[in-house]
C-alpha cells in the first residue's frame, strides 16, 4: 500500500477551521473541516467519516487542495457540450443572414430557421435543430422580427380618420378647480 499524499505546509488545522466558519458554501466548509482533521493528526478514515465520503474522495480533495488551496474545494461548473458551430461557421451564418436569401438560388424570399438549418447542413455538413439555430442567432445579437398581420380588405383611409378622431381628448380643463378635487 502506498504512502498518503501530504498536505500543504502553508496551512494548519486551525486555519482551515477558521476558513470553514467564514465560507458560505456548505460543501467547501465540509471539505475544509475534513482536511483540518488530517492536519490535527487524525487518520484519513476519520477525515472520510467527518466528510461523509470514502477514502478516494478524501484523496481527491487533498490533491485539489494542494494544487489550488481552499478555492480548489469549491464545486466547479461543468464545461458542458462543445458547440457544433465554430467561429468561421458563425461568421458565415451572419453573412448569409445579413445578405438575405436570393430567391432564384435559395428558393425562399425570407429566411426561416429551418431554411438556415438546411443551409448550414448543405454548406458545412453540420446538423442543427431549428431551436439551436435560433439560439445561435440570439447569441449573435439577432432577434426574430415578424410583420404585423393586416387584413386584406382593410381600409387605410378609414383607419387614419379613426386615429385622428379617437386620439383627441374629449375633456376640458377647468379654469378654477375646486380645492377638494386637488387634495
Amino acid at each position: 500500500m502506498g504512502a498518503a499524499i501530504g498536505l500543504r505546509t502553508d496551512f494548519d488545522g486551525a486555519a482551515l477551521r477558521r476558513l470553514a466558519r467564514k465560507t458560505t458554501i456548505a460543501n467547501q466548509s465540509r471539505r475544509l473541516l475534513a482536511l483540518a482533521e488530517i492536519y490535527d493528526g487524525g487518520s484519513r478514515s476519520d477525515s472520510a467519516r467527518i466528510g461523509g465520503v470514502g477514502l478516494q474522495i478524501v484523496r481527491d480533495w487533498v490533491m485539489r487542495f494542494n494544487a489550488r488551496g481552499p478555492d480548489g474545494l469549491i464545486d466547479g461548473k461543468a464545461p458542458g457540450k462543445r458547440p457544433k458551430l465554430n467561429d468561421a461557421q458563425r461568421q458565415a451564418l451572419v453573412a448569409i443572414v445579413e445578405s438575405g436569401p436570393i430567391p432564384a438560388i435559395h428558393g425562399v424570399v425570407r429566411w426561416r430557421l429551418i431554411d438556415l438549418a438546411q443551409w448550414l447542413y448543405a454548406e458545412f455538413k453540420v446538423s442543427l435543430d431549428e431551436t439551436t439555430v435560433g439560439r445561435e442567432l440570439k447569441k449573435l445579437g439577432y432577434v426574430k422580427l415578424t410583420a404585423r398581420p393586416r387584413h386584406h380588405a382593410q381600409d387605410t383611409e378609414a383607419l387614419e380618420a379613426f386615429k385622428k378622431g379617437a386620439l383627441q381628448p374629449n375633456w376640458k380643463k377647468f379654469a378654477h378647480a375646486s380645492r377638494t378635487a386637488l387634495r
